[in-house]
């Protein structure tokens, strides 16, 4: 069986097409939209700010400016693309320069116990552990004061969610469940989403049996990838941000 993620069942769920393109024949696409860049360019800078903090070093917020100028110039590439009609590339260097300087002032000086950046996790889904999943937990916190642990996800979207939408959110919930094996059942867990755009912390949780009902309802989902044999495209405004679009059946 393979192993899954969670971008990787929603890639599915997206499009059947596109996952078709990306994990079964798996072609290559260099080109990047801007916003994936983005968002690329900021959780590299947050990253850093964190190493060091961890490390007993306060960057000041020129220097957390300077190291992230520094990484948008490293990593751009002819391949990013811009959709959006009247923004060019400064404006979204632009949007992150104050993505960090807004987070930076907000949680200046970073003592909130972090335990690690980029945890790298394995997921079981059920007691054989035939059914797994991979991921990567941007940051995540033991918060002394209230005994928890927390699993921090930055965003750089444009569009605020709803708390319904975030109480429902796969993706860190599935990071719970790995937190909980490594750190025991008992530990309380928190999910925090920091939509950087907004300035805005969005927090929530789940039970035991909310995580129960997630693992099933994921195994249904990885059964029916595994038994797909279709792939239908799925056309919506998300086919303007896919790599793909150039060579899908729909649009050609």
């Amino acid at each position: 069986m393979p192993i899954y993620s969670h971008s990787k069942l929603e890639t599915f769920e997206q499009c059947p097409q596109k996952y078709k393109f990306k994990y079964i024949d798996k072609i290559k696409i260099k080109e990047k939209p801007i916003e994936a860049f983005l968002g690329s360019v900021v959780h590299i800078t947050l990253d850093w700010l964190y190493q060091q903090v961890k490390q007993k070093k306060l960057p000041s917020i020129d220097e957390t400016i300077i190291y992230y100028i520094t990484s948008w110039e490293k990593e751009y590439a002819p391949e990013v693309y811009i959709t959006k009609q009247g923004l060019k590339t400064a404006d979204y260097f632009n949007m992150g320069i104050t993505f960090i300087l807004d987070y930076y002032t907000k949680h200046r000086p970073f003592e909130d116990n972090t335990l690690e950046t980029e945890k790298k996790i394995e997921i079981s889904l059920d007691k054989t552990n035939e059914y797994k999943l991979v991921g990567i937990i941007d940051r995540l916190v033991y918060n002394k004061e209230n005994d928890e642990i927390e699993i921090h996800d930055y965003k750089t979207a444009n569009t605020l969610p709803t708390k319904d939408k975030m109480d429902n959110d796969r993706q860190l919930a599935l990071y719970s469940i790995a937190i909980k094996e490594e750190f025991g059942s008992n530990n309380k867990i928190k999910l925090i989403w920091h939509y950087l755009a907004f300035n805005k912390k969005l927090v929530s949780e789940r039970t035991d049996e909310q995580l129960e009902k997630l693992k099933k309802e994921t195994i249904e989902l990885i059964k029916r990838i595994e038994s797909e044999t279709e792939f239908p495209t799925n056309k919506s405004i998300l086919c303007n941000w896919c790599p793909f679009k150039k060579i899908c059946p729909a649009w050609n």
